[in-house]
């Protein structure tokens, strides 16, 4: 692939190069320019009709005889209909218009141009069908991703056997995968991913002599994947489809092949054993299928084997004890299948591995997994969430683990305190410890990890003062540091419920993190929580925690998640936490509030829900200050008439004279309050 794009750039550099023997434009292409130009609903910089010569114009290219040979309008937002404007102009060669705004129909005199050798109008939002013929003899690389198209995909793309690479993908396009596209003898790279392509994967396709790369995930697939010629692939995704069965003994025939996912389809059985012995595999993902029997790599063949995806399957058994032999094998995840016993022995050894992830399995003795995995010399992350139930937290003070960035063992009922051997992990950025029934105190070295950004203590049995080292925490102190990933998990595009299109990660994100809720912690949110300027999320929800809600916090304008509901929490809510610009989920339900609920900036977007249960409080989004002060007085009212009327009735005349007295004193009071209040 870098030898292609390589290619494409000199094509687009020559032209860049030719440009600069450029005199003047030639004057068809200038007036279908123009055109182009007052087409489009806003200015294009550096464009101007006073200029003849349009080769000056950004963007533009010509080659030495002032035709127009490249169109270039990147990250412009341009807003306009290109049908017209670009009707005659036939000499174009290159054109690209990637991630822009361009509204409106695809234009097909664009599939008309014989000289075009590049179009590339990606990330644009372009609608309707693709036409049914396409005149594009001289095209290399095609690429219209990311658009609205739909309808079926064109037959005539291939007309051109020079083309290179198809991109198609990310749009609404329906139907079956034309046969015509066998005649792409020089294709290397065919893109179809996120769209709604149905029917079978063509055997053709593995035919095809160049095909490198070929991207077919998130659509509508069906069947089984065929091929009994030798094919030179390197790349393969058919994941986010309807594929069923198992998956055929076939990798023999794709002896180059270093990635392959089929993610999130129907297939059962084993791994077939051709793919099993792959010495060209790098990453394998077979996650969210029904994949059963034993794990059985052959080490001493996947020489190249850096990826090991297998979660959400039904595997048994024990975790393979020759996994160290896999000796480039650096990221492992086989949570969600039927795992069982301990950590091998053998994981002592294991120089390269960097990733690993064991959750949801029957695993037991963390205790001796982590005496084992300590000596994992580049172990950087550890997920062991919900597996080893119900054991108690290792407290051996003599755990190291020197390199581990990433700590998480949530959701296992783990009982005991927070260990001290986590004050040795100096590197530590996450740690995960929430739904486990932990007890004790927070210990104040959690706060002294130099480069802690994600803590999530949740749902345990914690107790006493939150430590004020928490709130001196460096790295969420300054807005530049964040999260640091190396996860050799890839990130894809499909599109969304909305249409928008998403792009997925099996790396979770992680934002600036602290989480001590449900918990029972005391005393008060201390004021020096306002210099954690870097965090994004505090939740201190459902606790014991009392006092005021600190002026400083607005000072955290980082914030999107501020959550102090449940608590005793007195006094008002501080009118500067309005300047809260990023805060987007903010709540301090179920406390011991009053005062008036600040208005303006994003506190107009909170709902009810952020401020009920709170008898004192009043605003715009609860109760209205006006009729809380009238049931107060109500109340004031109901309370000295029935007082008076529950006195013996023996008292007779002198209680009737204390009423009437009451009633005229009090009454022209209510009136007064009454009418001042309208007026504030």
């Amino acid at each position: 692939m870098n030898a292609l794009w390589l290619c494409v750039t000199v094509i687009v550099t020559g032209f860049s190069v030719q440009a600069q023997l450029n005199s003047n434009c030639n004057s068809n292409d200038s007036i279908v320019l123009k055109r182009f130009m007052d087409g489009m609903e806003s200015a294009i910089d550096g464009w101007t009709s006073n200029s003849s010569n349009c080769c000056d114009w950004d963007g533009i290219t010509c080659d030495s005889s002032g035709k127009v040979i490249g169109l270039e309008l990147p990250k412009r937002k341009l807003i306009g209909n290109l049908f017209v404007s670009l009707t005659n102009l036939d000499q174009l060669r290159t054109l690209n218009l990637s991630r822009n705004l361009l509204k409106g129909t695809l234009p097909v005199s664009i599939f008309q141009l014989p000289y075009l050798q590049v179009l590339d109008l990606s990330a644009n939002e372009f609608s309707g069908s693709l036409p049914a013929t396409v005149n594009l003899p001289s095209i290399q690389l095609l690429d219209i991703s990311d658009n609205n198209l739909e309808g079926p995909i064109a037959s005539g793309f291939c007309i051109s056997s020079g083309i290179r690479v198809l991109k198609l993908g990310v749009n609404y396009l329906t139907g079956e995968i034309p046969l015509e596209f066998e005649n792409c003898s020089s294709l290397e790279h065919l893109s179809l991913d996120a769209n709604f392509v149905s029917g079978i994967i063509p055997e053709y396709l593995f035919r095809l002599p160049r095909l490198l790369r070929l991207s077919l995930q998130d659509n509508e697939l069906i069947g089984q994947l065929r091929n009994s010629n030798l094919s030179n692939l390197v790349y393969l995704d058919v994941s986010l489809n309807y594929l069923s069965g198992k998956l055929p003994d076939i990798f023999d025939n794709f002896p180059n092949l270093t990635y392959f996912a089929a993610h999130s389809n129907n297939l059962n059985g084993g791994i077939p054993l051709s793919l099993l012995n792959s010495r060209s595999i790098s990453s394998l993902i077979l996650r969210n299928n029904s994949f059963s029997g034993l794990i059985e790599l052959n080490c001493q063949a996947m020489v190249n084997l850096v990826l090991l995806d297998l979660v959400d399957n039904k595997f048994t058994g024990s975790i393979p004890g020759n996994l160290p032999s896999c000796l480039s094998l650096k990221t492992i995840d086989l949570g969600g299948n039927n795992l069982t016993g301990q950590i091998p022995e053998s994981f002592k050894g294991f120089n390269s591995l960097f990733y690993l992830s064991l959750s949801m399995c029957n695993l037991n003795n963390l205790s001796g997994s982590l005496q084992i995995l300590q000596n994992c010399p580049n172990l950087t992350t550890l997920v062991l969430s919900r597996s080893f139930d119900s054991e108690e937290m290792p407290s051996d003070a003599n755990l190291q683990f020197k390199r581990l960035k990433t700590l998480v063992i949530p959701n296992c009922k783990l009982t005991g305190m927070i260990p001290v051997w986590l004050n040795g992990l100096t590197k530590l950025q996450i740690l995960d410890l929430s739904w486990n029934e932990l007890t004790g105190r927070i210990p104040p070295f959690l706060g002294h990890l130099q480069s802690l950004l994600y803590l999530d203590l949740s749902n345990n049995y914690l107790n006493g003062e939150i430590p004020k080292s928490l709130t001196q925490l460096p790295d969420l102190q300054f807005h530049e540091n964040q999260l640091e990933f190396s996860l050799e998990f890839p990130v894809f595009m499909r599109r969304g419920m909305n249409g928008n299109v998403l792009r997925y990660s099996y790396g979770t994100r992680f934002p600036p993190t602290l989480d001590l809720s449900n918990n029972f912690l005391t005393g008060p949110i201390w004021p020096e929580f306002g210099n954690l300027t870097n965090l994004h999320v505090l939740n201190l929800k459902y606790n014991e925690l009392s006092g005021t809600i600190p002026s400083n916090l607005a000072n955290l304008t980082s914030i999107e998640t501020l959550d102090l509901s449940h608590n005793d929490l007195t006094g008002e809510i501080s009118l500067s936490l309005v300047r809260l610009g990023m805060l987007s989920k903010f709540s301090v339900a179920y406390n011991n509030l009053t005062g008036i609920i600040p208005s303006g900036g994003q506190f107009s977007t909170f709902s009810v829900s952020s401020f009920e249960g709170n008898p004192g409080l009043c605003g715009e989004f609860v109760l209205s200050c006006v009729n809380n002060q009238e049931s107060v007085h109500a109340r004031v009212f109901e309370d000295v008439e029935e007082s008076i009327i529950s006195l013996p009735v023996w008292t007779g005349f002198g209680i009737g004279f204390l009423f009437a007295v009451i009633l005229l004193l009090v009454l022209p009071r209510v009136r007064d309050t009454h009418s001042m209040d309208k007026f504030e």
